[in-house]
């Protein structure tokens, strides 16, 4: 009789929970996840309309991304429960390409990188040697510290250009959210406990619904029923330039995905290897091709959810999977995704500070099991960790730079990486850079 035990990242749920614990994840990325069709239709002079269509295209093809992620085919998918969404770090070459080229070039661009990401997936897995204990607790870090700025939007109210923002409502409604949360956390054990984030947001839901701080007339007025259909705004044009623009994002993302799932191996238990790097970066290139043939950008995976599963302790990557079912319902169903925006932001922001913190935690962890005596593992840390913060600290640092080297500076997690590598490379001699490996190369 085979008695061994199920991996939890490999842990089928019951339904009711994995249901649950997926609205959970979809609850928190939600804002982040229409973020980018809603900024670059803005930016490009869109109509409500189309803007729309992009936001149903982007969640429609967000959850197929995750689904390809977490429930993986022959070499695609890290399968780990990494939740996918368009990411903001193609945002700013999306725009520069769209008002230089027109929309048709950005999907095109967003195609070729696509593929291009897939053919560099081996290459670019390569490099995990050189991401030994003291490089990934200190990529953890910075990747939750660097979160921090969007918890301190949504709990001002999300737009800072409003008048309201940041009014003692907003902030009293987000630190309510955020004592709802810890109470529960707190107090519960097992599949309530594990609800805590879920249960802040839909308390804290309904107190701004009873203060008349959220609305849900947009849930009346958005459609049944709406499917995108694939090139909707005219069929995809291809320009060298675009590309290499669109490829050096991808690459950036590359490196994002490479601290994202490190940051999960970490949390879950299971262990990060090159063959893992290679299926995740061959997952994020066939979505973000799939994402500009169907009206959509560029995927990686979001790590606001890395602190939501370090908080719940749901390590099931079948629980992400449900999540991405979710997303494909929602952008078929848009009444759906109307009432999951109806959320308050400062309510998503009270969540947003626990599992913030707790990513912080998780790299906090991983740096305890570091050796600092007689070592120059400190030094290491500390200029990687203030390099990787430098965006988030005073983003117009890096305003007078060129806009191509300015979208490799503005990833404060690249930067912190890059800087953790190479010190780690100039000052560990090499038998220590490979030696204290926290990752195999193999499976």
């Amino acid at each position: 009789m085979n008695t061994q035990r199920v991996h939890p990242v490999d842990e089928v749920l019951p339904m009711r929970q994995l249901l649950t614990f997926g609205l959970q994840h979809v609850l928190v990325m939600y804002a982040g996840a229409v973020a980018v069709p809603l900024i670059l239709g803005s930016a490009m002079g869109l109509t409500s309309a189309q803007i729309i269509l992009l936001i149903n295209a982007n969640l429609l093809t967000s959850g197929v991304a995750t689904l390809i992620q977490t429930l993986g085919f022959w070499k695609f998918g890290a399968r780990l429960p990494l939740i996918q969404g368009c990411s903001f770090i193609a945002l700013a070459p999306m725009v520069m390409i769209g008002k230089d080229f027109g929309l048709s070039q950005i999907f095109g661009a967003v195609i070729a990188a696509g593929f291009i990401t897939i053919a560099l997936a081996p290459v670019f897995s390569r490099l995990l040697r050189y991401f030994p204990p003291v490089v990934i607790g200190s990529l953890i870090t910075i990747i939750g510290v660097s979160l921090m700025p969007a918890a301190a939007i949504w709990l001002g109210g999300g737009n800072p250009g409003a008048a309201d923002f940041g009014s003692p409502a907003n902030l009293l409604l987000g630190l309510t959210t955020v004592s709802v949360t810890l109470v529960i956390y707190a107090r519960f054990n097992g599949f309530i406990g594990n609800l805590s984030v879920l249960i802040g947001l839909f308390v804290g839901s309904l107190i701004a619904a009873a203060c008349g701080m959220t609305h849900f007339s947009r849930v009346s007025e958005a459609a049944w029923f709406e499917m995108s259909a694939p090139m909707a705004f005219g069929a995809p044009q291809f320009s060298l330039g675009p590309i290499l623009i669109m490829t050096l994002a991808m690459l950036v993302i590359m490196a994002e995905t490479t601290g994202n799932c490190l940051a999960i191996g970490k949390l879950t238990g299971k262990q990060t290897t090159q063959i893992t790097l290679g299926n995740a970066f061959r997952a994020d290139g066939l979505s973000t091709m799939l994402g500009g043939l169907f009206n959509s950008f560029p995927y990686n995976a979001f790590t606001q959810n890395t602190g939501l599963i370090a908080l719940s302790n749901v390590k099931s990557r079948f629980v992400v999977a449900a999540a991405g079912a979710i997303m494909v319902l929602m952008g078929m169903f848009p009444k759906l995704g109307a009432l999951i925006a109806a959320v308050p932001t400062p309510v998503l922001g009270g969540c947003a500070i626990v599992m913030f913190g707790m990513t912080t935690v998780a790299g906090i962890q991983e740096l305890s099991r570091v050796q600092f005596e007689g070592t120059r593992n400190a030094i290491i840390v500390a200029v990687s960790v203030s390099v990787g913060v430098l965006p988030m600290s005073f983003p117009p640092l890096f305003e007078h730079v060129g806009s191509t080297l300015k979208l490799v500076l503005d990833s404060g997690i690249f930067l912190g990486a890059i800087t953790a590598i190479l010190l780690n490379v100039l000052l560990n001699n090499e038998k220590e850079s490979t030696d204290s490996v926290g990752v195999s190369a193999a499976e």
